[in-house]
């Protein structure tokens, strides 16, 4: 069944009552916070329409709500958690640390930001690391080191990338199908143009137009930020060839190349997953699963680079992070998890690929035995599978999905069903996940992905009987 040009009005409201009836409680708690909270809650991704469910416990693949219903999540902490929520290996390192007096903020330097740092420069490409305390800002930092190593001041990025709500990476994230714009416009007002008109948005995985873009700006970009699987675009790996591309241009050109790893970092393997490309970029960030539930970001890479923000450079760029940078408690998690996932190596990585893979293929046939065509991109290509799951409904069974201008276009991809009419869908089926993508965790298990498949099938006969 095609689903291009179908109006889903009916069913989210018919989604929106019985949510209500089922979460009393997360209804109410999401009412009264509007009174003091901007719309609820202090991250847009995570108020899902009419409400979100409030989680009161988690654990391992699951969360429990406010209303006392167990839900398999995958979501994941915004896909951060690969061994699943509050895995027994960080929480005990945590809990004896904190009996032990040792955990909370005390504003010196320890030991334990070195034995992060040697171990992440270990097992990536980075000669240098400094700690920071979310992605935003590792994006942020990595974009005003170029600009000062080389002495320009244009971003180029990929339309559909998302690397942080900071003033360079506000432009060329949502699609606007409208007038053509496309990934053109800017996201957020607020911003100066003097920042966002140095913003340059090229295509993903398109060599050629990338080609162009460095003819047209090369002389003037600083950086060329990249994810090597875009997240919010789609969960869409690249091509060797474009990245290799993007390597060749930025060296020809004198720009930096920075792969934002915020996602893929200890995802695919314990360490970088430029690595598996065989492409060494200038900086790279990390951030997600390398803090082990904790917040914690990274910018590594190139010393000559990073000693901008020494003092032996002058400290020209003011790198500093905050207060909560380096966070005790949080270096402690980021060593426990980055060490176990190293140590387990063989064991975590293949099972979440398998897992990943199982679970891409239920949600897939489950909706094509109801007569909908659905698509599951996180795998194929270098990366091959993963635990990463983003649900596409596109118009045509043979369209090439490997850019996010074609997921995010409706014209090409039922993008209200994928982002608002399966989110809440699935919850009332037992299944936690946002706006289409997940990820799945070492905790899930095949007994998680038949209640994903059951539901994904219940979704499609909902949708069936509006039409």
């Amino acid at each position: 069944m095609s689903t291009t040009a179908i109006g889903y009005e009916s069913v989210l409201a018919e989604i929106a009552e019985e949510l209500a009836n089922r979460f009393p409680k997360s209804r109410a708690l999401h009412e009264r916070g509007t009174a003091s909270l901007i719309d609820g809650g202090s991250h847009n991704v995570r108020l899902l329409h009419p409400f979100p469910p409030r989680i009161v416990a988690a654990s391992g693949g699951r969360v429990r709500d406010e209303d006392g219903h167990d839900l398999v999540d995958l979501w994941q902490g915004h896909m951060a958690n690969v061994l699943g929520h509050n895995p027994q290996v960080v929480t005990k390192a945590l809990s004896e640390a904190l009996a032990d007096g040792f955990g909370l903020q005390t504003g010196f330097a320890d030991a334990l930001q070195i034995e992060v740092a040697e171990l992440l420069c270990r097992r990536t490409q980075a000669e240098r690391v400094r700690f920071t305390t979310s992605g935003t800002l590792a994006n942020l930092y990595a974009i005003m080191l170029s600009s000062a190593h080389t002495g320009r001041d244009t971003v180029l990025k990929v339309g559909g990338g998302w690397h942080g709500a900071q003033p360079w990476s506000l432009k060329g994230v949502g699609f606007r199908s409208e007038g053509g714009v496309g990934f053109g416009g800017v996201d957020s007002e607020g911003l100066p143009s003097s920042v966002t008109d140095r913003v340059v948005v090229t295509r993903f995985n398109d060599p050629q137009r990338l080609r162009d873009d460095f003819e047209r700006h090369g002389d003037d970009i600083a950086c060329f930020v990249v994810e090597p699987l875009v997240g919010a675009g789609g969960f869409v790996p690249a091509s060797r060839e474009y990245l290799e591309e993007a390597r060749r241009l930025t060296r020809h050109y004198g720009s930096l190349l920075i792969f934002d790893e915020v996602v893929t970092g200890f995802r695919f393997r314990a360490g970088d997953a430029g690595s598996l490309y065989g492409v060494e970029p200038d900086l790279t960030i990390f951030g997600k699963v390398i803090g082990g539930g904790m917040p914690l970001a990274a910018v590594g890479g190139r010393a000559d680079i990073l000693e901008l923000a020494g003092r032996a450079r002058g400290t020209r760029v003011s790198f500093f992070g905050g207060t909560y940078s380096a966070h005790p408690a949080t270096l402690l998690a980021a060593r426990t998890m980055m060490s176990h996932l190293v140590e387990h190596e063989h064991e975590v990585y293949p099972r979440l690929a398998e897992i990943g893979r199982v679970a891409r293929a239920a949600v897939e046939s489950a909706f094509a035995d109801e007569g909908i065509h659905a698509v599951c991109t996180g795998s194929g290509g270098v990366l091959h599978e993963s635990s990463l799951l983003f649900v596409h409904f596109p118009h045509d069974p043979g369209a090439a999905l490997d850019d996010p201008e074609v997921l995010a276009d409706p014209a090409h991809c039922d993008v209200e069903l994928s982002r608002n009419v399966l989110s809440g869908g699935l919850l009332l089926e037992g299944v936690h996940l946002v706006h289409g993508h997940s990820a799945l965790a070492h905790a899930h298990t095949e007994a998680d992905v038949e209640i994903l498949k059951e539901g994904c099938a219940q979704v499609a006969r909902r949708v069936k009987r509006h039409q």
